[in-house]
């Protein structure tokens, strides 16, 4: 063997094994930093609602997974098309003057949009992908006399990928679950949602739970309202059966005390007896099949607009008839609770790969 065989043969061997060490740093890093939440944590109600108690039994609510203001008309991302190692040169983060004007598209939406109760995923609160924006003060600042809680999700100090492209690291990430209400909660609590990844996997994804607030009616009844985000990227759907299984014996143990009960967010996956085709270029969520219609007993209601659209595909920027959406976000409220209209809001996916689902209710006495 040739002394500049020999040679290039070391430099290959050094190479491999600076990327091995390189892996094995990674890894442990983010399994020490793993973020590991406790089953049941009681969350911290910020805000100033002057409203103690609901009074009008008519009530409006709005939920949409804001993208954490970075996911645009205009982006893509790396992630969505299978991209783990290189972004493939898809985005990673958006630049900052786009997250600015996504960020004042949801301020713009929050004033504009009159409910009693929003119900946002996404919501970052120290994130580099955010530019370190507390998004959250920021929506709560647009609702001066709304309460308003975060239930975090995502919590890590450096999300490494992609994982051979350092230099465009996901880096820190601390977000969740943004729920602001137009009445003071009694309680608000983060539950954890009984599924995980394998490792090494769990390290790059979201710890999914669920956000719990109650309140009181001006009648004595209690309504329990819980803000969703189950798992994505999830072949087969078996994370969320697990997630499902656990919300469900929730929503019924709460409605057997008599309290109303409505839940809403980003399912990641489509209400039951969703159609695909009910708009031209929508699609069925790849992820798991439709929630069954006998998932809850007669008199439970599935509140979603079949007609617009709430989530599209990220594998590109949006292009109008041509991008693949569905139906994802929407509500689920108990037989005590009469829907009278709920509608997608439609802006051509401006500021979030999400739209928002806009709902009216009765609170029947």
């Amino acid at each position: 063997m040739s002394i500049m065989v020999r040679k290039l043969l070391r430099l290959v061997l050094a190479f491999v094994g600076l990327v091995a060490a390189y892996v094995v740093v990674v890894l442990a890093h983010g399994t020490y930093t793993d973020f590991q939440p406790e089953a049941v944590i009681p969350l911290k109600i910020q805000g100033k609602s002057p409203l103690t108690a609901i009074a009008d039994s008519n009530l409006t609510l709005a939920t949409w997974n804001v993208g954490y203001c970075g996911l645009g008309a205009e982006s893509d991302f790396f992630y969505d098309k299978g991209h783990f190692f290189f972004s493939g040169g898809m985005m990673v983060a958006p630049p900052e003057p786009l997250s600015n004007k996504n960020r004042k598209g949801v301020q713009d939406f929050l004033q504009s949009q009159p409910a009693d109760f929003y119900l946002l995923q996404e919501v970052d609160v120290d994130s580099k992908r955010s530019f370190h924006q507390n998004q959250l003060d920021s929506f709560g600042k647009a609702l001066p006399n709304y309460s308003y809680t975060a239930a975090i999700n995502y919590n890590t100090p450096r999300m490494p990928l992609p994982l051979f492209e350092p230099w465009k690291a996901y880096g820190k990430v601390l977000g969740g679950l943004g729920t602001f209400c137009k009445y003071a909660p009694t309680a608000a609590t983060r539950l954890q949602l009984p599924s995980s990844y394998p490792w090494p996997t769990r390290i790059f994804q979201l710890d999914r739970c669920l956000g719990v607030h109650r309140f009181n009616t001006a009648w004595g009844k209690e309504l329990v309202l819980i803000n969703i985000h189950n798992s994505a990227y999830d072949p087969g759907g078996k994370m969320k059966a697990v997630e499902m299984a656990f919300l469900k014996n929730l929503l019924l143990a709460e409605y057997k005390k008599g309290n109303y009960v409505i839940c809403g967010g980003d399912w990641n996956q489509n209400p039951p007896n969703f159609q695909a085709a009910a708009l031209g270029n929508m699609k069925k969520e790849v992820d798991a099949e439709p929630t069954p219609a006998d998932f809850l007993p007669d008199g439970w209601i599935w509140a979603f607009d079949a007609a617009t659209p709430t989530n599209r595909s990220l594998v590109t920027p949006y292009r109008e008839k041509q991008s693949v959406v569905t139906v994802i976000d929407y509500f689920l409220i108990s037989p005590n609770i009469m829907l009278k209209q709920v509608h997608g809001v439609n802006n051509e996916f401006s500021f979030s790969d999400h739209q928002s689902v806009i709902m009216n209710i009765v609170l029947q006495k």
